[in-house]
């Protein structure tokens, strides 16, 4: 017996019979909401950084996700509330036991030489990230979600032809399980289960992502890419819903200071940006319609490096547990953001679905109370005005880490005596060193690869790819591992919470919001998509 689960298709996902120059036109009007489009189609937005690969299996970071999610589409995407939509898959059918899934694909899908995309595709790409060979840091993902196989695939034990997916023909793949997932489908939007072309990874080897070489399968190809300074892709005629697509052009700059990235935006150079911490009210009252601040799917954290070894003074929980209590998280959110990010106890982002936040002793007390503790742990573990606590504390290069981590320096210096050196980090050296343990206490935030409360505590599981701590706490793992198999993994979550409350293997400190400033004629934005994954060919530009 099984059930059969089929996408129902949206507005996004019906053929207009136009073609994409009749939107360049100056007089085209939206084919859903009749706005009258602007002849420039183009879209210009701000990074910080680098990101270290847009190879879908190779990718780490958010912004180089929404670079892939434009170059690359998978089985599924996500509509502007965050809800799967087709993507090369249509449908799919679950078995009765909820071990097998048998997704079908698109027929008219198509990379962007012009070769079909197959159900061979995707079983490459999964078999290829989970690969020792390719030593992906997302591979631990593939684990995540349960593929059959895919922990002794990942450690090495068996070849990746072991792994639990498999393509019966060119339209139909088969994904087994090793255990039932209720939101497994909620995490084929993430990029590290997006679709790679064999034959130009064949023919180029770590070259292949470099324009010219790409091939591609999403609504975007690869034109342009000058590292440390832009990126560009324009529309893939291939793209099986090129019709729909309005952007003509993306451009992503990398500006390193925030402040120079406002100014251009201001001149009009940039259509999206982020707004520098602590101006939001200033730019919302002037700039109403653009500076917009929404619920964001991260967490902001500092860890400590509890590796054997790593700072000796570390490793007593009561000093972590200090200089967790001696942040005062509302100044953070109120005066050195303030851009509607909450204060931080728990690591998981308080609007997850379906997540309730615990109680956790700290959030309900007064920070006088929480600075009195402070300094009685600290005292009790040896150190004070005759022997302060040194720490060397690092975070990736932006304003806003910086102002942040002043911040809570002189917190530390004024509740604790605590003396703190400061440095700032390029963004691979900077995740080259939390990977290696060179630090004490670093600057970390994750955001969620997909909307559940396992996005963000697997991190605190011993063996995450991305437990940069090193935490191990065997009651943790094993009550993560419960919960994704428990109807309601909510008291597994608040167990969790709680516990790493105690241990204080990381300091959460807020809750992201996605602050930026929008060009007031720029469209299609989701707002209410909490993760905040967008998608270029749904943004358009409307006449002024």
């Amino acid at each position: 017996m099984t059930l059969k689960t089929r996408l129902l298709a949206t507005s996004a996902a019906i053929m207009i019979a136009t073609t994409g120059a009749v939107y360049a036109d100056g007089h085209a009007t939206h084919p859903v909401t009749g706005e009258t489009l602007a002849s420039d189609q183009t879209f210009t937005y701000r990074d910080l950084d680098e990101s270290p690969s847009i190879d879908p299996g190779m990718a780490e970071d958010s912004a180089g996700g929404d670079i892939v999610r434009d170059l690359f589409e998978g089985l599924f995407n996500q509509d502007a509330a965050g809800n799967l939509e087709p993507g090369v898959a249509t449908g799919y059918v679950v078995s009765g036991d909820n071990l097998v899934y048998t997704f079908t694909l698109r027929d008219n899908a198509k990379w962007s030489n012009g070769d079909p995309v197959t159900a061979g595709d995707f079983e490459y790409a999964w078999k290829r990230a989970a690969s020792p060979a390719l030593a992906s840091p997302y591979s631990w993902f593939i684990e995540l979600m349960s593929v059959e196989n895919a922990s002794a695939v990942i450690a090495g034990d068996m070849e990746p032809s072991a792994l639990g997916i498999s393509a019966t023909d060119d339209t139909t793949l088969e994904v087994r399980l090793s255990q039932p997932l209720p939101y497994f489908t909620q995490m084929l939007t993430h990029y590290t289960t997006f679709p790679v072309h064999q034959a130009t990874v064949d023919a180029f080897g770590s070259d292949w992502t470099k324009p010219g070489n790409m091939v591609s399968n999403g609504a975007y190809v690869l034109t342009q890419h000058v590292p440390q300074e832009k990126l560009v892709r324009e529309r893939n005629p291939m793209y099986w819903d090129n019709e729909n697509t309005i952007i003509e052009k993306v451009t992503s700059l990398v500006i390193n200071d925030e402040n120079v990235a406002l100014t251009r935006y201001l001149a009009g150079e940039l259509d999206r940006t982020d707004v520098p911490a602590g101006q939001f009210p200033r730019l919302s009252a002037e700039y109403p319609a653009q500076a917009m601040s929404v619920p964001y799917a991260c967490s902001y954290y500092y860890m400590f490096n509890l590796r054997d070894n790593g700072p000796e003074e570390l490793k007593d929980p009561d000093v972590r547990k200090a200089l967790s209590l001696a942040i005062d998280r509302d100044i953070i959110t109120e005066n050195v953001l303030a851009g509607g990010q909450k204060s931080a106890y728990t690591f998981t982002h308080w609007a997850t679905a379906g997540f309730e936040t615990p109680d956790i002793p700290m959030a309900s007390m007064t920070q006088a109370a929480r600075n009195e503790m402070a300094k009685d742990l600290l005292a009790q573990a040896g150190y004070g005005a005759d022997n302060p606590l040194t720490i060397d504390l690092v975070y990736n290069t932006d304003e806003a880490h910086k102002s942040v981590a002043v911040a809570i320096s002189q917190m530390w210096k004024q509740t604790l005596g605590v003396e703190t050196t400061l440095a700032n980090q390029e963004w691979q050296t900077f995740l080259e060193a939390r990977s290696n343990g060179d630090f004490d206490v670093a600057r970390g935030g994750w955001c969620a690869d997909y909307n559940e409360a396992s996005t963000f505590l697997d991190l605190m599981q011993s063996a995450s790819g991305y437990n940069d701590s090193k935490y191990v706490n065997p009651e943790v793992d094993a009550l993560l591992a419960d919960a994704k198999t428990a109807d309601n993994p909510q008291a597994d979550y608040t167990a969790v919470e709680q516990i790493i409350a105690v241990d204080t293997p990381i300091m959460p400190i807020y809750h992201y919001a996605s602050v930026k400033m929008f060009a007031e004629n720029l469209e299609g934005w989701p707002f209410e998509n909490f993760q905040q994954n967008w998608y270029s060919r749904d943004l358009y530009k409307i006449a002024k």
